[in-house]
C-alpha cells in the first residue's frame, strides 16, 4: 500500500514538474494549431505582420450582439474566434461585443448616432417555430488606435443573395476587413494620389465620398493639366512625385503635350486608374420633355495611347438584361405622384466572375452607359476584372436612347454570342512610351522610351466613381437614393487603389476560401423534437454513460 502511495506521489510530482516546464517554455515558444479543413483560423503572413506592429492598445467594439437568427449567430461566433486569434498573437488587441440598442429608451438616439457615422443598421426577421418578429442588427465593428479609428463592415451586402450566402461571403471577408482596418489606423500615410483635372473631369462634389475614403490611408490632391501648355517639363516633374494618377470621366480632348506628361508618368512607374466614357450619354439628361438623348462618340484623343497599351474602348453602349433598377413616375393618385420601378438595361449590374483577389467575394457593381473594351495582343498582361452578363449586347452610336425602352420586350436569341464584354481590365507589365520612334510634342531630356514594371486599371465607365447628391451634400458612393440600394462601387474602387499601391500584400488576403456549413432551417423545423434530442439529450446520455463506467471501473479497481 505504501509503495503504491509512494508511486502516486512520484507521478504527481513528475506531472507538476512537466506542467511547470511547459508553462515556462510557452513564454518563449508560441504555437497554435488550426484543425479546420479550410484553415480558416490560420492568419496570413500579411495579417501577422500588421498585428505584430501594434505596440499600444487597440480597442475593437463589435456591435453584433442581440437577438437574431442562427446565421447571424454563426457570423458572430466566427468574428469572435477571429478576434481571439488576433488577441492570442498580440495582447494589445482587445475586443468587446456590445448590443447598442439593448436599452429601449435610448434606441432612437443610438440609431441616429450610428446613421450619422455611416454605420447603417439592418432590419431582419427572426423566425422561431413559425413566429416572426422584427429586430435591428448593427453588423459593424469600430477599431480605435490612439486618436484614429476605422469602421469595419461585418456583413457583405450581396443584393438578391440569401442570408446564408451573405454570411458565407462575409466570413471569407472578415480577415481582410479587420487587417485592412488595423493597417489603416496603425500605419502612417506614405503614398500620394493625384486626381487629374483640366479636361472636364467630374467635379469634386461628385467624387467627394471616394476622396474621403481614400484620404484615410493616402495623401490625395488635385493635379491640373492646364499648366502643361505653358510649363510641360515642370508639370511632368511635379506629377512624378505622385504614386497614382486617377482620371475620372474626362469630357474634353487631351492635347499631345498632356498625353506626353501622362505617358512619361506611366513609363517611370506611375500607376493609373482610368475611368473613361467613350460615348456621350448621361442618365440625368434623359429627364427632359422628350425623355430621350442622342448617344454619340466621345473623342478624347486617347485611342492611340490605349492602343499602345493593348486595348481599345469601342464607341458602343452595352445593353444588359442583368440591370439595375430605376424609378419612373407613372401617374398620380390624388395629389401624390406614383412611381414604379423598372430595370434600366443601359445600367448593367455586374458581379465579378473571376477569382482575382481584387474582386473576389465582392458585391455587385452598378455601371451607367458602359462601353465594351477590346483586348489587343502585345506583351502586356491583361486580366478582365469585370464583364457584362451573358445576356448583353453592344449598341452602335450615334443612337437614340429613350426612357420608353424600359418597356421593351426581348428574347435570349438577341444576345446569343454577344455578351460577356469586358468593362474593367487590369494591365500589368512594362508599358512602352506611345511616342517611341515618334516626334515628341515637347522636348524632354529625361524622356524614356521603355518603361519599368507597372500596373494600371482601365474602366469603360466614368460614372462608376460618381456619388449622388442630396441637399447639396454627397451621399455614400454606390448608394442609390431612388431605390435605396447600396452597390459595391466604393469597395471595388478602393480595392483598385489598394491593389495598385499595395506594397504589403494586404489585397491577397481576399483570395482566402472558407467552407462554412450552415443548418437547413426547414429540416430543423420539421424535426424539431428529434433535433432537440440530438443536440441536448444525446450529450447528457453520453455523459451519464461515461460517469457510470468511470464509477464502476474505479470501484472495481480499488475494491481489490
Amino acid at each position: 500500500m505504501k509503495a503504491a502511495k509512494k508511486q502516486n506521489l512520484k507521478s504527481l510530482f513528475i506531472t507538476i514538474i512537466v506542467l511547470i516546464a511547459i508553462n515556462f517554455g510557452s513564454n518563449y515558444y508560441f504555437k497554435r494549431f488550426d484543425l479546420t479543413q479550410d484553415k480558416r483560423y490560420t492568419l496570413s503572413e500579411t495579417s501577422l505582420n500588421i498585428i505584430k506592429s501594434i505596440d499600444s492598445p487597440l480597442q475593437i467594439e463589435v456591435f453584433l450582439e442581440g437577438n437574431f437568427p442562427p446565421e447571424f449567430k454563426r457570423l458572430q461566433n466566427e468574428t469572435k474566434q477571429l478576434l481571439e486569434e488576433f488577441s492570442a498573437y498580440n495582447p494589445n488587441i482587445v475586443f468587446e461585443f456590445k448590443n447598442p440598442v439593448e436599452k429601449e429608451e435610448e434606441r432612437f438616439a443610438v440609431m441616429q448616432t450610428f446613421h450619422a457615422n455611416g454605420l447603417q443598421p439592418l432590419n431582419i426577421t427572426v423566425e422561431d417555430k413559425g413566429k416572426q418578429s422584427q429586430e435591428v442588427v448593427f453588423p459593424w465593428a469600430v477599431a480605435s488606435y490612439g486618436t484614429k479609428n476605422a469602421k469595419v463592415s461585418l456583413l457583405k451586402n450581396l443584393m438578391g443573395a440569401s442570408t446564408e450566402q451573405k454570411v458565407i461571403s462575409s466570413v471569407q471577408h472578415l480577415e481582410f476587413a479587420f487587417a485592412e482596418a488595423f493597417n489603416k489606423i496603425s500605419k502612417e500615410k506614405q503614398k500620394k494620389i493625384a486626381v487629374i483635372k483640366g479636361n472636364g473631369e467630374l467635379d469634386d462634389l461628385y467624387i467627394a465620398d471616394f476622396i474621403k475614403s481614400v484620404r484615410e490611408s493616402y495623401y490625395i490632391g488635385t493635379f491640373t493639366l492646364d499648366s502643361v501648355a505653358k510649363q510641360p517639363k515642370e508639370s511632368l516633374e511635379a506629377l512624378k512625385r505622385y504614386d497614382l494618377a486617377i482620371i475620372a470621366k474626362p469630357t474634353e480632348q487631351f492635347t499631345e503635350e498632356e498625353k506626353e506628361v501622362l505617358d512619361q508618368f506611366i513609363v517611370n512607374g506611375g500607376k493609373t486608374l482610368w475611368m473613361v466614357d467613350n460615348v456621350v450619354a448621361n442618365y440625368e439628361d434623359l429627364y427632359n420633355q422628350t425623355g430621350s438623348i442622342l448617344a454619340h462618340q466621345n473623342d478624347l484623343n486617347l485611342t492611340d495611347m490605349f492602343f499602345k497599351y493593348g486595348l481599345r474602348i469601342n464607341p458602343l453602349l452595352i445593353k444588359d438584361e442583368q440591370a439595375t433598377p430605376i424609378k419612373l413616375a407613372t401617374g398620380k393618385q390624388g395629389s401624390q405622384t406614383q412611381y414604379e420601378q423598372y430595370f434600366w438595361k443601359f445600367s448593367p449590374f455586374i458581379y465579378p466572375s473571376t477569382n482575382h483577389p481584387l474582386v473576389k467575394n465582392m458585391e455587385g457593381i452598378k455601371f451607367e452607359f458602359a462601353s465594351p473594351i477590346k483586348l489587343l495582343k502585345n506583351d502586356i498582361q491583361k486580366t478582365v476584372l469585370l464583364s457584362s452578363s451573358e445576356y448583353s449586347r453592344p449598341i452602335g452610336t450615334p443612337s437614340q436612347i429613350s426612357l420608353d425602352m424600359v418597356s421593351e420586350e426581348t428574347s435570349p436569341e438577341e444576345y446569343l454570342g454577344k455578351g460577356l464584354m469586358p468593362v474593367a481590365v487590369l494591365l500589368e507589365g512594362s508599358f512602352p512610351s506611345m511616342y517611341k520612334n515618334r516626334v515628341l510634342p515637347f522636348k524632354d531630356n529625361t524622356y524614356k522610351a521603355d518603361g519599368v514594371a507597372n500596373k494600371m486599371i482601365v474602366i469603360s465607365d466614368g460614372d462608376i466613381i460618381k456619388n449622388q447628391i442630396e441637399n447639396n451634400a454627397p451621399l455614400e458612393l454606390g448608394f442609390d437614393k431612388w431605390t435605396n440600394n447600396l452597390y459595391g462601387n466604393k469597395e471595388f474602387l478602393m480595392n483598385c487603389v489598394n491593389y495598385l499601391l499595395d506594397d504589403t500584400g494586404l489585397i491577397n488576403i481576399r483570395s482566402k476560401d472558407v467552407n462554412l456549413p450552415l443548418l437547413d432551417k426547414e429540416k430543423v423545423y420539421q424535426n424539431y423534437t428529434w433535433a432537440q434530442m440530438i443536440t441536448i439529450g444525446l450529450p447528457i446520455v453520453i455523459l451519464g454513460i461515461f460517469g457510470f463506467l468511470f464509477t464502476y471501473l474505479r470501484k472495481r479497481t480499488y475494491s481489490k
